[in-house]
């Protein structure tokens, strides 16, 4: 099934894969705090041996750069890290809800499998992620079922055939219980 073939799906919750996404949006954002401290100890090194010069309280103060300049930095990479971090979070669960979701719909398309039901197509959103995958388990459940709807047409033509022969009793009552032991694991 192409991606164009693939019903419109609404997102209806954030999370999916909970566990997943906040893990993946916690290490996003220690990343862009550890990029902020990093930017704050380069600007305080870089600025550690200079002098600057500025009014306080109407007296010109001459005073370490670094100590100067240091709260401002503070405050800016606090102000930037709470900005990044909203954004971070918005894109990554964004980003994050394309990969967990396809991943939640492929589970619960398998367990359905799993269950027998060789008529279980597993469906994407347009755009999602892993839909060649999605493709392949289709067309993979497609061939078990065609190979299993064979089996149970050769066995009720088998049956049928015994039947007309004039085959022991025994023999088709066994062979009809194979059949329904494909009917009822399967649903073909």
């Amino acid at each position: 099934m192409s991606q164009s073939d693939s019903p419109a799906f609404k997102r209806r919750q954030y999370y999916i894969e909970r566990d997943f996404q906040l893990k993946f949006i916690v290490r996003f954002c220690l990343l862009v705090l550890t990029g902020v401290i990093i930017s704050t100890l380069l600007v305080f090194l870089f600025t550690r041996g200079t002098l600057t010069s500025s009014f306080q309280h109407g007296r010109l103060v001459i005073e370490n750069t670094s100590l100067a300049i240091l709260p401002a930095v503070i405050y800016a990479n606090i102000v930037t890290l709470a900005l990044i971090s909203l954004a971070s979070i918005s894109i990554t669960l964004f980003i994050s809800h394309k990969i967990a979701g396809p991943l939640f719909r492929l589970k619960e398309g398998l367990k359905i499998i799993e269950r027998g039901d060789l008529t279980k197509k597993v469906r994407f959103r347009n755009k999602d992620q892993l839909t060649e995958l999605a493709d392949s388990i289709n067309r993979t459940t497609a061939g078990l079922h065609k190979k299993l709807a064979d089996i149970q047409n050769d066995l009720e033509n088998l049956i049928e055939s015994a039947s007309r022969q004039k085959a022991s009793q025994e023999l088709i009552d066994e062979m009809g219980l194979l059949k329904q032991k494909i009917e009822s694991n399967f649903n073909i």
